[in-house]
């Protein structure tokens, strides 16, 4: 779901008030023809809701299943997909860019 950065942000501060677990995914880089900028966010809680993109919509479930990951582990991960790779071709990433994308849980 797209949504402007402030309001993702927001979200994510909201969902914290309110007790839950919760990730945040930022784009730190792109190459080639990628689908959202650097610094676009997407967050995600502990049951997997989200707001926000990081790919225009090809690999979002991708990232939600490593945040949730990252949210029980408590450690942070970069994730990055490209057209070389057989995960972006899975998840639909077929933009002829690559992106990485900082996944980490929130305090």
């Amino acid at each position: 779901m797209f949504a402007n950065e402030e309001d993702i942000l927001k979200q994510a501060e909201k969902w914290k008030r309110e007790g839950r677990e919760v990730a945040i995914a930022t784009v730190v880089e792109t190459w080639g023809s990628a689908p959202r900028p650097v610094g676009s966010h997407l967050v995600i809680d502990g049951e997997g809701n989200f707001l926000g993109s990081v790919s225009g919509g090809c690999v979002e479930g991708a990232v939600v299943t490593e945040a949730l990951e990252v949210i029980d582990e408590g450690s942070p991960r970069m994730l990055e997909f490209g057209v070389a790779d057989e995960t972006a071709w899975k998840v639909g990433l077929s933009c002829g860019g690559r992106i990485r994308v900082y996944l980490e849980p929130l305090d």
